[in-house]
């Protein structure tokens, strides 16, 4: 493999990485939502790279389900959800931006930590972008952890799948029946969050997922 293609592979890796943490550092529902559409994209220009280095076409059409569904389709659909239910303002947040981002550098650490010592069979790009993979996964799990609004935990939710993508590509890619099952449960995912926001706004007035544990509490007073 020559220089510029770990380069470029490492750079892409690289930048769904930071887009991660661009993730945790937005305070609002659209630039959420607008950088998680970056990220998309960024992944199919990762994914589509491996193809070419590889040489493994089947990988083009996860690139190309990436780019069309999470670059253009669900962003697009999430925008007018948020249009339609006028969340579009601040998010609110279980700890502060600080600390956040603080746990975010420790879960990148942890991951190097992690892949390097296992990987040592495998090539080099290989084992550092499982790390990257890894990286992305658990700052996806952070961002559901860390937001009670619905909407940005659907966010989080689809960016820890983009780490899996990007983890499963890296390592020789995926078998097409494979990928056209992530993309059709990726959507099913997409229509159940999306039936799950309205029922919370038709019920609570209100998408933070707090008030499902006031709910409760209320409910557990009155049994």
């Amino acid at each position: 493999m020559t220089s510029i293609s770990f380069d470029v592979a490492h750079l892409l890796a690289g930048s769904m990485l930071v887009l991660s943490f661009l993730l945790l550092y937005q305070d609002r529902i659209t630039a959420t939502l607008n950088v998680f559409a970056l990220q998309a994209i960024m992944l199919s220009l990762a994914v589509a790279w491996q193809a070419l280095i590889q040489e493994a076409p089947h990988l083009m059409v996860t690139a190309l389900i990436a780019l069309t569904v999470k670059g253009f389709v669900i962003p697009a659909a999430l925008h007018r959800i948020v249009r339609r239910l006028g969340i579009h303002r601040e998010i609110e947040q279980v700890i502060g931006g600080g600390p956040t981002m603080l746990t975010g550098l420790g879960l990148v650490a942890l991951s190097i930590l992690l892949v390097m010592p296992v990987g040592q069979g495998v090539s080099l790009l290989t084992r550092e972008d499982l790390a990257f993979a890894l990286a992305v996964i658990l700052l996806g799990l952070l961002m559901m952890i860390t937001r009670r609004n619905a909407v940005t935990q659907i966010i989080g939710f689809m960016s820890l799948e983009n780490g899996l993508v990007l983890a499963a590509s890296g390592a020789k890619g995926m078998p097409l029946v494979v990928e056209f099952s992530v993309a059709f449960s990726i959507l099913i995912a997409f229509i159940v969050f999306g039936v799950f926001v309205f029922r919370i706004r038709e019920r609570f007035d209100t998408v933070d997922v707090s008030a499902l544990d006031r709910f409760r509490g209320e409910r557990s007073d009155h049994s």
